[in-house]
């Protein structure tokens, strides 16, 4: 079934045409990702050549996808929209508020019942504005969004950083914030900064235990956390032809972990079997009919050194397997040298727990390669020595796999087949003995591993790496296992290895599913009533924020000093906080918590200089507005990396935080902070950072004149008496400002909503 068939006629009814103008004004060649960027500009052809880097462009992305945890705030905000309909194809996918523990036959139907008030509101909120509804146990997003709804050379904007998973299928999709969502369902332009580009080029074949998943490790490895923060990264090259639909989406979703506003890869005939594979034969068919404007130029590929800010050149025919880790994914290490490093760092070599799946991992061919390495537990005598488990993608991959008899395969190793959903990926893993925090290692196929992030235990060690790899790992239970050289003691005593794994890339017999878990809205949903009850603690209706007074801001208390990785996990928590995700006062609770305060090196705990004692982040802050003061955080390099989530930008602004002050910030919580009406401030000088002290009153002035590429004057003032005046940067255009001035975006639509009624 091809969904939203009519909206993807008129993107590439209007495609061609677009290009061409395109190629006109700029006056070359034309990469990707500029095709895709210029037939999406919101005011139709080009008509000028926009400069990466720093033209900000409004755009008119083709749909919104949310998940469950994010999809409540922006939901709540378009309720404020005063809009009757979503005006784009839009989806809400139930996957993030459901806990890994038993299995999914017990942990699933918990979920429901635990909350069972969020996806009631979800699901009517969906009925009601014309949003297409996965339920719980439908599946995990991206992979739900790949399977239906990606189609190449689309645009689309999601509420989670791994909505770049469907350039996998030659889109530029990009995550965002909530209120970025809510704008674009409110039919109004979505603003970026056009990105620039990097070019990575790949020869070669994948062969024996590489795959995608190394590719986009070995990435990590050279680009860091941060560098592909503000560009698109481009895969091309007969690497990439030779490669899988689904494989390029692992690939594309893990560039996220680079920081890259996302990724994506031409169409071709991998996509195209894809799209027949998943029932999306019109789609497909529509895709071949332009098929030369959904990739690059000849040019561009001939030579991409004259076309791509940067180039990385990546023989797939020498890739090794990689694992990344521990704490931060670009830490990347080839197999062949883990265990020297593993000694070397004094990580625990013992494997506890391998696991695979999650929205970066879990195709069908992701399951077959790994079933082929498990199937040789019994087939040479071996036993597995760590737990092992699985979050299938989706519903229909679920099904499928049952099916084909590849879960039969893990549940001979002991596999526990969690819900087809999050779980352990985003925190949501409730770990037996995690509470004890013991020094522990584990492997996944998952795309994240920062400190606390599966399990909550900041001593767990967590690597990742391909499903295949993982499921090697697993058996071997030993982190310093090569499985291309290295050989296994099977239960006779004898020396066997691993025979490299194999797989398919769809399955031979078709997908299948007998209930995929999706409700369609109604037709008409303008009597379906939503209800919030003020009493819940799960959903609370919001209030406005309050506009700027119009003055500079003084008296400003330094509320943290945030030291080196402040991730949105330190400010805002996910794992049990998840259920407070559609209410921001109690979310609130969980604010820059994780955090380490450079004074003193330890997490949430911060100096109330009202009080002169120490406490925790969230209450120190409360003080602070009961006072009628507002505050200041203080950040290091690529403040805010990882998801997407706003509420790392709305609990400050909801508790009286009005400035963040950093070395650097990741690109979306930026705009998440702009968005909420919030100060987003980067140091002139990076050593500035080292003159702020712990008792520090601030002052931010220049905001009367509050103007674009026009630096601020902040004053610290010391308790010693003494002062320091420091120069701070921004990156607002006059557009950011007005919400700014307005107290937030969304404060702009309202009162437009409201002239317009």
């Amino acid at each position: 079934m091809a969904f939203d068939i009519d909206m993807i006629k008129k993107v590439y009814a209007n495609f061609g045409s677009r290009v061409e103008a395109a190629r006109k004004v700029v006056g070359r060649p034309l990469t990707l990702s500029e095709k895709i960027l210029y037939a999406h500009l919101w005011d139709g052809n080009p008509t000028r050549a926009f400069s990466r880097g720093s033209d900000y462009v409004d755009f008119a992305p083709d749909r919104v996808a949310m998940q469950d945890a994010t999809a409540q705030m922006a939901l709540l905000q378009f309720m404020q929209a005063g809009r009757p309909k979503v005006a784009v194809p839009s989806s809400v996918h139930c996957d993030h508020l459901i806990t890994a523990k038993e299995g999914a036959a017990v942990d699933l139907p918990h979920a429901r019942t635990e909350s069972k008030e969020v996806f009631d509101f979800l699901s009517s909120v969906s009925n009601k504005y014309g949003i297409g509804f996965w339920k719980p146990g439908a599946g995990i997003i991206h992979q739900v969004v790949l399977e239906n709804y990606a189609f190449p050379g689309g645009m689309m904007i999601g509420t989670d950083s791994h909505t770049v998973n469907a350039g996998g299928l030659g889109m530029v999709a990009i995550g965002v914030g909530g209120a970025d969502a809510c704008d674009v369902m409110a039919g109004l332009p979505w603003e970026l900064k056009f990105p620039k580009l990097i070019g990575v080029k790949l020869t070669g074949k994948l062969n024996g235990w590489t795959s995608a998943k190394d590719v986009i490790l070995k990435v990590a490895g050279i680009l860091t956390v941060k560098g592909g923060t503000g560009a698109i990264v481009e895969y091309f090259g007969e690497g990439a032809t030779n490669m899988s639909c689904t494989g390029k989406g692992t690939i594309c979703n893990m560039g996220a972990e680079v920081g890259a506003t996302t990724s994506t890869f031409g169409y071709d005939e991998s996509m195209e079997r894809y799209l027949r594979a998943t029932g999306r034969e019109e789609v497909a068919d529509l895709a071949n009919e332009i098929k030369e404007h959904l990739t690059g130029d000849a040019d561009v590929y001939e030579q991409p050194e004259k076309y791509f800010d940067q180039l990385i050149e990546i023989n797939l025919d020498e890739l090794e397997p990689y694992l990344n880790g521990p704490f931060t994914p670009d830490l990347a290490t080839p197999i062949s040298k883990m265990k020297e490093e593993a000694e070397r760092n004094g990580w625990p070599l013992k494997i506890e727990v391998g696991l695979i799946g999650s929205c970066t991992n879990s195709s069908y061919e992701d399951i077959s390669r790994a079933v082929s390495v498990a199937r040789q537990v019994s087939e040479k005598g071996l036993t597995t020595k760590a737990q092992y488990c699985i979050n299938p993608g989706s519903e229909q991959i679920r099904y499928t796999v049952e099916r084909d008899g590849l879960l039969e395969v893990l549940d001979n190793i002991g596999a526990t087949v969690f819900t087809n959903a999050c779980g352990p990926c985003i925190g949501m893993w409730d770990r037996v003995g995690a509470e004890k925090q013991e020094k522990n290692t584990i492997v996944h196929s998952f795309n994240r591993n920062f400190a606390k992030r599966a399990d909550g235990n900041p001593n767990t060690f967590a690597f990742v790496g391909s499903p295949e790899l993982v499921t090697a790992m697993a058996i071997a239970g030993d982190l310093g296992f090569n499985p291309i050289t290295d050989t296994l003691t099977n239960e006779r005593g004898e020396q066997v290895k691993l025979d490299p794994p194999t797989g398919f890339e769809l399955p031979t017999r078709g997908f299948a599913v007998e209930d995929a878990g999706y409700q369609a809205p109604a037709a008409d949903g303008s009597g379906v009533e939503v209800i919030v009850s003020p009493t819940s603690h799960r959903l609370q209706l919001l209030d406005p924020f309050t506009a700027w007074e119009g003055t500079d801001l003084k008296g400003l208390k330094l509320l943290i000093k945030a030291k080196g990785k402040c991730t949105t996990d330190h400010i805002s928590m996910a794992g049990p906080w998840l259920k407070f995700r559609g209410h921001l006062d109690n979310i609130s609770n969980n604010m820059l918590i994780g955090a380490v305060n450079y004074f003193n090196d330890q997490t949430d705990t911060v100096k109330n200089q009202l009080t002169g004692e120490y406490g925790p982040v969230p209450a120190t802050q409360r003080d602070y507005k009961a006072a009628g003061l507002g505050s200041i955080v203080v950040g290091d390099e690529n403040y805010g990396e990882g998801s997407s989530r706003e509420h790392a930008a709305m609990e400050p602004r909801h508790l009286g935080v009005r400035a963040v002050l950093v070395k650097s910030f990741a690109r979306i919580h930026e705009t998440n902070l702009k968005k909420q009406g919030m100060l987003a401030l980067t140091f002139a000088d990076k050593d500035d950072y080292d003159k702020i002290r712990e008792d520090d009153v601030i002052d931010i002035i220049g905001l009367t004149e509050f103007s674009p590429e026009r630096s601020l004057t902040l004053i610290l003032n010391h308790s010693d008496g003494s002062s320091d005046e420091i120069t701070v940067n921004h990156s607002y255009n006059a557009q950011q400002i007005e919400w700014f001035k307005a107290g937030g975006a969304l404060n702009i639509i309202r009162k437009q909503a409201a002239a317009n009624a």
